[in-house]
């Protein structure tokens, strides 16, 4: 009875993952020398996939939902071990689950001042720093650039390579967009779509999906930075001139209807600015 109740142990007739924790984003299922039972119940929950690995092949991918395993529902590994349709044997096969839940609030950064070239100001050296999210949609590209053959693979582990892969990114991002630098730095709202757009490709080669990206922060050499801050100076005055005389333009008409209106309203242009220019400048 003993040497039975050993026997029985060798065969895995449910396979399943209950995750632990938000880290792990691969994880294989524990064979050891033991073999799938023919019929043998396969679970994928929801924010899961499932991969199926014979010998180092990648075979049938499962999406989230409960299966019976026979040469039907495998029908990769069973063309990958040549099984006959009728085949009811136990089987050995890798198999891993992987996390396809949104990993949010990852961090990305510029660990040393970053080198580029613009149009306007020359060499620059940059730091930036932000957020963004992503989410596994590919096992198999997972598993062949990534995670391959280990027993679990978590979050933190990719981190480092996500982040270098933003980072020459925004690098690029620079040298091929033509946009002044200084442009982008005063709109970090497109800044960060941009790169968004410029990753996800990127990040798709891992199998990977780019959710979103905010840059939080762009710090700029010192003199790079005051020049930033006249030119959104700048920008607002010139934006307080053009109201300035188109509420001049519109007050026109009911100076006129007054008496004394026009002289008024001379007074009130200041020295030195005639009529005419001011109505010129407000067309």
């Amino acid at each position: 009875m003993a040497l039975m109740d050993f026997i029985k142990k060798q065969f895995i007739d449910i396979l399943q993952w209950t995750e632990d924790g938000d880290g792990t984003l691969a994880w294989r299922f524990p064979m050891a020398d033991m073999e799938i039972q023919h019929g043998a119940s396969l679970t994928v929950r929801e924010s899961q996939m499932a991969l199926f690995v014979n010998e180092g092949t990648v075979a049938d991918v499962f999406a989230p939902g409960m299966y019976t395993l026979t040469t039907s529902t495998l029908p990769v590994l069973t063309y990958l071990k040549n099984w006959d349709k009728l085949f009811e044997s136990p089987f050995k096969s890798d198999v891993y689950f992987f996390s396809t839940r949104t990993q949010l609030d990852q961090k990305w950064g510029t660990p040393n001042p970053i080198t580029i070239r613009d149009k306007e100001f020359g060499i620059v050296r940059l730091r930036a720093f932000g957020i963004y999210s992503y989410h596994l949609v590919d096992p198999k590209a997972f598993y062949q650039k990534i995670s391959g053959t280990r027993d679990s693979y978590g979050r933190d582990e990719l981190e480092g390579q996500l982040r270098n892969t933003l980072v020459a990114g925004l690098t690029d991002l620079f040298g091929e967009s033509g946009v002044p630098f200084i442009d982008m730095a005063a709109n970090q709202d497109e800044f960060g779509k941009a790169m968004l757009e410029k990753a996800k490709p990127m990040f798709a080669e891992y199998g990977l999906a780019l959710d979103s990206l905010v840059v939080q922060n762009v710090s700029l050499p010192e003199e790079l930075q005051k020049t930033l801050d006249q030119k959104i100076s700048m920008n607002m005055i010139g934006d307080m001139q053009r109201y300035t005389q188109f509420q001049v333009a519109n007050s026109i008409p009911d100076a006129a209807k007054n008496e004394g209106g026009l002289a008024a309203m001379g007074v009130g242009l200041g020295a030195g600015v005639g009529f005419g220019q001011v109505v010129g400048q407000s067309m």
